[in-house]
């Protein structure tokens, strides 16, 4: 077990990053301020140079701390997911989608960060619309439904229903962005299985995932 000092400087530590997180959510990275900073999480200047060095290891810092975030959120999704490619498919797009990861703090997080990404590489290590974490997750389930559903071509299709899943989701975040009050979620969920279910129809419905033995029932049913 860590001792109480051990304990007090992750705690430090963690309160630096939180408050850049909501300073940056609030006013944006050109109004986070070190003094705004060292406010809002009621510790001294020099505990930025403690822990980090600086406030651009810090921003850094917090720009992976919100990406860990993301994918803690994904992760425990993943784990209560079917065993099947599909059903990983429709948890990632459900937790994308979902209150607790596609909110306003967020949203506002992520597109700061963007922001910034021309100019800070390593913040745009956390904010590239080519992740290769999420991207990697999608695909490889994806080569699993094609070689399931015999696609000729499997590898382009995959890498087509990937990067066409990706752009729908990162479009609905957007939407947000502009829209909040008035975006609907089943609807943008809706919207990304309609894709996915023209381009696998024994795989997705409106409703998600289609296990197996469904799905050969609903391709063999004639239309």
């Amino acid at each position: 077990m860590p001792g109480k000092r051990e304990q007090n400087r992750e705690h430090n530590r963690l309160a630096l990053i939180e408050a850049v997180l909501e300073s940056v959510a609030e006013k944006g990275i050109s109004e986070t301020s070190v003094s705004e900073i060292i406010q809002r999480a009621g510790l001294s200047r020099g505990m930025i140079h403690l822990h980090f060095g600086g406030k651009d290891n810090l921003v850094h810092a917090a720009a992976r701390h919100s990406s860990e975030e993301y994918y803690d959120g994904i992760e425990a999704l993943l784990q209560t997911a079917g065993d099947t490619p599909q059903a990983r498919i429709e948890m990632i797009v459900r937790g994308d989608l979902s209150e607790r990861v596609l909110n306003r703090r967020n949203v506002s997080i992520w597109y700061a960060f963007r922001g910034e990404a021309r100019n800070r590489t390593v913040i745009a290590e956390y904010s590239d619309t080519r992740d290769g974490r999420l991207r990697n997750m999608i695909h490889n389930a994806f080569l699993r439904v094609v070689k399931e559903a015999g696609c000729a071509d499997g590898a382009a299709v995959a890498r087509d229903a990937t990067h066409g899943t990706l752009a729908m989701l990162e479009g609905m975040w957007t939407d947000y962005l502009l829209h909040p009050d008035r975006f609907d979620r089943e609807e943008a969920m809706r919207i990304v299985f309609r894709f996915l279910a023209a381009m696998f129809p024994a795989h997705f419905a409106l409703t998600g995932a289609i296990e197996a033995k469904e799905g050969r029932a609903r391709a063999a049913a004639p239309t």
